[in-house]
């Protein structure tokens, strides 16, 4: 395989993303492009990251295949481009060959690591209320809540989109109301709560995509999507925080 990027963000803020979730994972590399599905080690949140061939200015893949890769070690190679390098992926003797090739030529060779890690597929989900907003929205308002508790609560209802969290130091509430650039679609009241610590870390998704697909129903996980069309695709499934009133 070859594989030539040259918009490189679309794979090193993703990296970088999801290796706060994940510290292995396995990537297939087909004809139409690059996907990987992982849980993080608690099982509390699933993460889906598809990269399409499309996006690339070079992809050459003769047969699909997977590697398994540790992200620490992939982060650190990504964080050494520069702004007008291109990156060449290749397989050469059981390693992951990159290249950086820009005003200078960097080569490194990353280990593969055994790929007995379990399969995982994207659950088939079906949501209550679905909300298409703003990501800097979705940010500012964790980013609110987050000051009075470790745990935020999502409600919709008729064209409004509640995020709120009350604990020990207080209560915080952020209502978003359907209006231009927003779009709530809600079929019932609906309400689930979710942790904030895993929240901060999906909505880095920000830097891929300047909208997101919230979609939630009632004590049932939560799906954010961040994607570029004919580019990129990435998800996050996190568990609820079902607690008894």
């Amino acid at each position: 395989m070859k594989l030539v990027l040259a918009e490189t963000k679309l794979i090193k803020e993703p990296i970088t993303i999801i290796s706060d979730l994940v510290t292995e994972a396995k990537f297939k590399i087909g004809k139409n492009g690059i996907e990987m599905i992982a849980m993080d080690p608690a099982n509390v949140a699933m993460v889906v990251f598809r990269l399409l061939s499309s996006a690339f200015v070079e992809y050459t893949v003769k047969e699909e295949t997977s590697i398994a890769i540790n992200l620490n070690n992939l982060k650190q190679v990504l964080r050494r481009i520069k702004g007008n390098d291109n990156l060449t992926l290749e397989v050469a003797e059981n390693k992951l060959k990159l290249i950086l090739s820009g005003s200078t030529v960097r080569t490194f060779f990353l280990p593969l690591i055994d790929q007995q890690e379990k399969e995982y597929k994207e659950p088939d989900l079906k949501f209550k209320s679905v909300i298409k907003c703003p990501s800097t929205m979705l940010n500012d308002a964790i980013e609110d809540v987050e000051i009075v508790a470790e745990s935020v609560t999502f409600q919709s209802e008729d064209k409004k989109f509640i995020v709120s969290a009350s604990g020990d130091s207080g209560k915080a509430t952020v209502d978003i109301k359907a209006e231009e650039g927003v779009n709530i679609e809600t079929t019932e009241k609906v309400k689930s709560k979710y942790s904030v610590e895993y929240l901060k870390k999906m909505i880095q998704g920000s830097k891929i995509s300047g909208q997101v697909h919230i979609q939630f129903s009632k004590d049932y996980p939560l799906k954010l999507e961040y994607k570029e069309v004919d580019k990129i695709q990435m998800a996050f499934i996190l568990a609820p925080r079902i607690e008894n009133d």
